[in-house]
């Protein structure tokens, strides 16, 4: 059996639909499985057991008509799939299926204009649904071939050589890899996916005080990110526990490194998704715009979160402000209240 798995967008997205190829490979262990992907995230998945051959797509081919065309046509024309799953189903994405209409298994959602190119539909996911439950949903076609195993972890994949590359980096910086590692995600690309930074602060502060002996790496990308966590260690008083200047200069060494941490903490975003991969617990501060269940998927692993939906429960009148005021009803206090009740609920420490 030889199956297209298409989600573009960005690498949470990516790493979530792992489910997907993880069943597929298990359900069936004889069938290949090609993955198309924006090529920037690529490298994060090569070498993956659950992958064939990873497809990228650059920007540039994504946004020229006549180059999309003519490469989804060539990708569906130079192998005959038997099943293309659709994870987004869009105008564009759509393409792969409707220029493959012998592909017996043409898997897409439910949406007015997609009857053209699929014939199996699946229901759009709704607020709420965990993206392990809906990912997993677009198997269900494939029942009629055998029986089913939905694997709910998601999951990556680098080589030994890189990870005792990174082990090595990370003694040189003097991070003792027998004791405790907290990877903190301070700081985040996007301004309404970062919380206060004051309370950020505030809040790993309380962390020192009740944990002195973990060692904690600042997790943020060169330019603004990094800007912003060299303010937050600045105002903490530069902690002797705070290794600034450890760096992950590339997404499969900050998979290396999230298989040495002990627990994640800071802003939800695809940091917390490689840590979750790599079975580690996290718990984060989930922004006003981004639905806690939905992106805060729940398997073996721990993993916890506060949103402003946690302390109003949904109040009408709270509906109504606008992000900034919806992120201040995420008091420091009540995070460092929660996430404490959390790693005391784990045993992690």
């Amino acid at each position: 059996m030889k199956i297209l798995v298409v989600r573009f967008r960005q690498m949470g997205d990516a790493i979530l639909t792992t489910v997907v190829l993880n069943s597929l490979k298990k359900s069936f262990p004889d069938c290949s499985i090609d993955f198309v992907l924006n090529d920037k995230i690529c490298p994060l998945f090569e070498g993956h057991p659950s992958i064939n051959r990873l497809i990228p797509f650059t920007d540039e081919e994504r946004h020229s008509f006549f180059k999309y065309i003519r490469k989804v046509w060539h990708v569906v024309h130079s192998t005959h799939y038997d099943v293309i799953i659709d994870m987004r189903s869009t105008m564009n994405t759509m393409l792969f299926a409707l220029f493959s209409p012998s592909t017996p298994y043409r898997i897409g959602l439910n949406k007015g204009y997609c009857k053209l190119a699929f014939n199996h539909l699946i229901e759009r996911s709704c607020a709420g649904r965990s993206m392990i439950e809906f990912n997993l949903s677009m198997l269900k076609p494939l029942e009629k071939e055998g029986k089913l195993i939905r694997d709910e972890h998601f999951s990556l994949y680098i080589t030994e050589e890189e990870q005792k590359a990174y082990d090595q980096y990370l003694q040189s910086q003097g991070i003792d890899l027998a004791k405790p590692i907290l990877l903190a995600g301070v700081t985040a690309k996007l301004d309404y996916k970062t919380w206060n930074e004051d309370r950020m602060a505030w809040t790993i502060q309380q962390f020192i005080k009740a944990y002195p002996q973990v060692q904690i790496i600042f997790n943020y990308a060169p330019g603004k990110e990094k800007e912003n966590a060299y303010r937050i260690y600045e105002k903490m008083g530069k902690p002797q526990q705070v290794h600034i200047d450890i760096a992950a200069k590339s997404q499969r060494e900050l998979v290396a490194l999230s298989n040495r941490i002990t627990l994640y903490f800071g802003n939800e975003g695809g940091g917390r998704h490689i840590v979750h991969a790599c079975g580690k617990p996290s718990f984060v501060i989930v922004a006003p715009t981004t639905n806690k269940k939905t992106w805060l998927p729940q398997n073996d692993v721990p993993a916890d979160g506060i949103a402003y939906t946690d302390i109003t429960n949904q109040d009408s009148d709270t509906e109504a402000l606008d992000r900034l005021a919806k992120y201040a009803l995420i008091t420091k206090e009540e995070v460092w209240n929660r996430w404490s009740d959390f790693i005391k609920r784990y045993h992690i420490l």
